[in-house]
């Protein structure tokens, strides 16, 4: 993907952090029962801190729907201002948390009685969730706040590790087959007219990535106690809703770099020698909470990027914190023996965010303010908060087959959508007409513009703003552009965030009917399928113009003793024909009637998915590791 930051921040204790849900109803009258808030599992309540848990409603006689359609009703038609919408797995109802109490009693005014999808809806208060580790120690399901069972940071991030780089290979290469599998055989029942389509269908295996061990050139490592209660940066074993808040070290892990394990040490060593405390979920104290690294192979250049929890912080302790940074980080590049050194060090506040804040803010505090990396023989310039793929030998693997995929010529004209720093859009610069790329995140914007000046690229372009505003704008850009009489070759290459492409973007590029070919870029194939599904879909009112096919398929190894996977795919479509006009009248009622019948059966079968899609990543969302890098979340 092309974005800002995949990698998660670090765990939020209850506060901020989506916790599982009981439907339990209340009075309108929205306090919380004495008794109750005297226990532990409510006590953050009582802290001098903002929680959205206080101000919550229970919305029921929903059936189901879908989070955005929901949040599209309270914000954009009933003009609700809240602050998350949290829906279990039976999509029957959801909580809805809000800031103010004015903002609560509005909405329940507002959703009582509301008649919507052919349902009325009931809107009460609800109660707060209890803290997921208080409650946990509270059942006695853990011991000192502690698992049961505890896994090692190998068996955390790196499940593979034990088992040989070829039957890693060979495990990832049935998997995709499986799931690619899975996909067709659903395409096939939602459109039948893909049926030669997917025929030829092809996907070979994983490709190997070129550096197996040590490839992660990021890793955000969490400030936390082993299970000795001794001080460590390292990697959660655990999530915060299973009970555990255990941090363990991380050299021995293979998929992490030299510089990497340095960095991670030489913050043990300085935060067990500050006055200021390790942070503790367990009742949001303490100030050092993370660490982000950034290395580069091609440089060895090393950014650190200190994450503190500021909240209970004055001014002057955070201008003491900084400068303890800073002097730390001075010395040690001094150091004669020093192995490797700080050439970029940040501070970033990680305290709860403000409303409409997208990321925590960074504050650049010594050293120089970028690194800079290579693929497929271009230099990048890399910000702290903008992304950079993982793993940057296996980088050149994947944009290498995504260009192979497409074969553009010097005719063709590209569209990067969510383009991040420019890296995809730069790599096929040289084998296009001109690339035309947008991006949400200012500052990726600004990496991309130098990086195509820094590498005298002059046939690069790119916006700010949101991909499903531009894609129709991009199209006409390069649509004007076109020499008269001559044919269009333009093409779409997609490199979303896990989840996948929001399906406005989606509709937009189907929409664009000069688009002919798509490469989709997945980190996580397990959720792209549904906008694999949406781009083959037959066309309807929601989704105009013809549908993308597939055509062909490669994987590559981009996460090395993981389970995961990178998957590109390349989609292709077919002009109108006039078949369907030229049919007899009985014969095409026929095929209208055998299609609908397909595409009301298939969606049945997709809402079945989605309900164990969701079970699945609500369990996912509890598990240590992230399910896309093989990363633990951070406490």
């Amino acid at each position: 993907m092309e974005s800002v930051i995949k990698e998660t921040p670090s765990e939020v204790p209850p506060n901020d952090a989506p916790l599982k849900e009981t439907a339990v109803e209340q009075s309108a009258s929205n306090d919380v029962p004495d008794q109750e808030k005297a226990g532990e599992e409510y006590a953050y309540l009582e802290r001098n801190e903002f929680t959205s848990e206080i101000y919550k409603i229970e919305v029921k006689n929903m059936g189901y729907f879908g989070i955005g359609e929901f949040k599209k009703l309270l914000k954009n038609t009933l003009k609700l201002d809240m602050t998350k919408i949290k829906s279990p797995t039976r999509k029957e109802f959801a909580f809805v948390c809000f800031r103010t109490q004015e903002d609560q009693q509005r909405a329940l005014e507002t959703l009582n009685g509301y008649k919507w999808k052919g349902r009325v809806l009931k809107a009460l208060a609800a109660k707060a969730s209890a803290d997921p580790l208080q409650k946990k120690r509270a059942a006695g399901g853990a011991t000192d706040g502690k698992p049961k069972r505890q896994r090692t940071a190998v068996e955390a991030t790196c499940p593979l590790a034990g088992i040989t780089y070829d039957e890693q290979l060979k495990q990832k290469s049935e998997e995709m087959s499986t799931l690619l599998k899975k996909y067709t055989q659903e395409l096939r029942k939602i459109n039948p007219q893909a049926k030669p389509h997917l025929n030829s269908f092809k996907f070979n295996e994983v490709l190997p990535s070129p550096t197996v061990n040590g490839y992660r050139n990021k890793n955000e490592f969490t400030v936390g106690k082993n299970s000795e209660g001794e001080v460590v940066v390292g990697f959660r074993l655990g999530s915060y809703s299973d009970g555990s808040v255990e941090v363990a070290e991380v050299q021995d892990l293979p998929h992490l770099p030299d510089q990497a394990k340095w960095a991670a040490q030489s913050f043990q060593n300085l935060v067990r020698q500050s006055k200021f405390q390790p942070f503790n979920p367990d009742g949001n104290v303490g100030h050092f909470r993370q660490l982000m690294v950034r290395c580069s192979s091609a440089t060895g250049e090393l950014m650190l990027v200190a994450g503190i929890f500021s909240s209970n912080l004055s001014e002057d302790e955070q201008q003491e914190l900084k400068q303890e940074l800073k002097s730390f980080y001075e010395h040690a590049s001094e150091q004669d023996d020093a192995i490797f050194k700080c050439t970029s060090l940040y501070y970033q506040d990680v305290k709860h965010r403000e409303a409409g804040q997208m990321v925590n803010p960074v504050d650049h505090i010594l050293g120089t303010t970028h690194i800079t990396d290579t693929i497929q023989g271009l230099q990048f310039r890399i910000s702290p908060l903008a992304f950079f793929q993982i793993n940057t030998e296996g980088a050149n693997v994947l944009y290498q087959q995504a260009i192979d995929l497409v074969a553009p010529t010097k005719d063709t004209t590209m569209l990067d959508i969510c383009c991040g720093t420019g890296t995809i859009a730069l790599a096929f610069a040289k084998h296009c007409k001109r690339v035309l790329g947008v991006e949400i995140v200012p500052d990726a914007i600004k990496d991309a513009q130098f990086n195509a000046e820094a590498n005298g690229i002059k046939n690069c372009k790119f916006f700010t703003g949101n991909a499903d505003d531009f894609i129709k704008s991009m199209v006409r850009e390069a649509m004007y552009e076109q020499e008269p009489g001559k044919p269009v070759d333009l093409i779409a290459v997609v490199d979303p965030p896990r989840a996948g492409l929001h399906n406005r973007s989606i509709a937009a590029i189907r929409s664009a009917s000069a688009i002919n070919r798509l490469v989709y870029v997945s980190c996580n194939p397990h959720s792209a399928k549904r906008n694999f599904i949406e781009l083959a879909r037959p066309e309807s009112k929601h989704y105009k113009g013809e549908p993308f096919y597939p055509k062909s398929a490669v994987a590559v190894d981009m996460f090395p003793h993981t389970t995961h996977t990178e998957l590109v795919i390349l989609f292709e479509r077919e002009a109108k024909t006039k078949t369907d006009e030229n049919a007899p009248p009985a014969a095409a009622a026929e095929v209208a009637a055998e299609a609908t019948d397909a595409v009301e059966a298939a969606t049945e079968s997709l809402k079945t998915e989605a309900k164990t899609n969701a079970n699945i990543e609500t369990n996912t969302a509890d598990a240590a590791v992230d399910t896309e890098t093989g990363t633990l979340p951070k406490a």
